[in-house]
């Protein structure tokens, strides 16, 4: 029996390519400009905007995503956005459930951009180190000046709007000292969904090491540690308020659910990254000339999804060396990232952070099997399934973070599938 074709439901977009109002010092992508020489300026034409969004919803399923990302997507100004949502719907068919998520520096969004994504239900990730002497002490302008007041203002804007809005943030050699305030920091300024994304890169005059701005494992795991005691003591005092992205899809694997992270599946490849000229690559972190998959003016986006390439890619993953084969962890950790591949002490490529990952589940396991013990008992007792309101034509079906879950366990869907 042959492998079943993967389903064309999610693409990564980067519209401004590499293009960005910041200079971080950590940023990976800024230096991505190398592979596209033509021209200083980066931005998604109108042809190849259209030519995506025609395929994906003419190929995809159901439930339907587009990430926008960069560089900047903002520098594309909301009306491309707007653009973007009559293409949405013009191209969409009943049914179909359409979500659309802004990867965003903060530093434009004003008045116009907060109506725009609140009307057309942007999910926007703001990139936000936490207070301001941790964010400031990487995320700067290209001039070399601070950003976090900026930022904040437009977080503000944001939420003042009605936008719903994540916290993205890097955790670097400086920010990982201070774990518990970032969290705390988070949380004061109205942001309940937080995604933690260990900085790691190579040193750009020997790729035998790091670069000075990465993490230690040993210090990744450690923050890993106390943000779960944070959010822990807020579930013990009432319920969880917080959703900490990696714990909630660790969590999936205690449950014997997919977890939505692609650093915790088998193996990788599930979606694709449409850079702006409309080149096709595998992964966001592999954008190069070795995992091109094709052009999508002249070529079939389900097609590059399943082709001999992007299963290769997705192959590397689940190519484990023999210590991770066997770890008592490997269920819950699946390797990591291939990008976090390092020679380790034992002789074998492992994940960069593979020590961290270990630190975290000695001393977190006991408590996700309980907690994965009683949303276990809960999700087996028989529940009447609740309607679900069908989709408009084209889009903007989905369910609401507050509204009643659609299974029928009587909990909000964001404490219960929503997870």
């Amino acid at each position: 029996m042959g492998q079943r074709e993967k389903e064309l439901n999610s693409v990564l977009v980067k519209p401004a390519g590499p293009d960005c109002n910041m200079a971080c010092r950590y940023c990976f992508y800024l230096e991505k400009d190398r592979f596209f020489p033509e021209s200083a300026v980066h931005r998604l034409s109108g042809a190849v905007l259209e030519a995506m969004i025609r395929q994906v919803m003419t190929h995809g399923r159901t439930n339907l995503s587009f990430g926008w990302q960069g560089g900047e997507p903002t520098l594309m100004g909301v009306g491309f956005f707007e653009r973007a949502v009559e293409l949405e719907k013009k191209h969409g068919r009943g049914g179909q459930i359409v979500g659309n998520g802004l990867q965003t520096n903060g530093l434009l969004i004003d008045h116009k951009w907060c109506c725009f994504l609140r009307e057309a239900k942007f999910l926007v990730g703001l990139s936000l180190d936490g207070p301001e002497h941790v964010h400031d002490h990487y995320r700067l302008t290209r001039g070399g000046q601070p950003t976090w007041k900026r930022v904040s203002d437009a977080l503000k804007r944001m939420l003042d709007s009605g936008v719903e809005v994540n916290a993205l943030t890097v955790v670097n050699d400086y920010s990982a000292r201070f774990p518990c305030e970032i969290y705390e920091s988070l949380k004061q300024r109205g942001l309940n969904y937080m995604q933690f994304i260990p900085c790691y890169e190579r040193a750009a005059d020997d790729p035998r090491c790091v670069a000075p701005f990465s993490v230690t494992p040993e210090r990744f795991g450690t923050f890993l540690c106390s943000v779960f005691d944070c959010w822990l003591n807020d579930f013990r005092d009432g319920g969880a308020t917080t959703s900490v992205r990696w714990f909630d899809s660790v969590f999936a694997t205690y449950v014997g659910l997919q977890p939505p992270e692609c650093t915790l599946l088998a193996e990788c490849g599930t979606y694709v990254v449409i850079e702006h000229n409309g080149d096709v690559f595998t992964c966001d972190f592999f954008v190069d000339d070795e995992w091109k998959l094709g052009n999508v003016l002249d070529g079939n986006l389900e097609a590059m999804l399943n082709s001999p390439r992007q299963a290769q890619f997705g192959r590397r993953k689940a190519e484990l060396p023999r210590a991770c084969q066997a770890c008592s962890w490997l269920t819950h950790c699946r390797g990591g990232c291939p990008k976090e591949r390092w020679p380790h002490p034992s002789g074998e490529n492992l994940s960069y952070f593979c020590d961290a990952y270990k630190m975290f589940f000695a001393h977190a396991d006991g408590d996700l099997r309980k907690t994965a013990e009683l949303w276990l008992r809960r999700h087996s007792q028989p529940a009447v399934a609740q309607p679900v309101p069908a989709a408009p034509t084209g889009l903007r079906g989905k369910v609401g973070r507050n509204d009643p879950c659609p299974c029928g366990s009587g909990e909000k869907h964001k404490r219960c599938c929503g997870r």
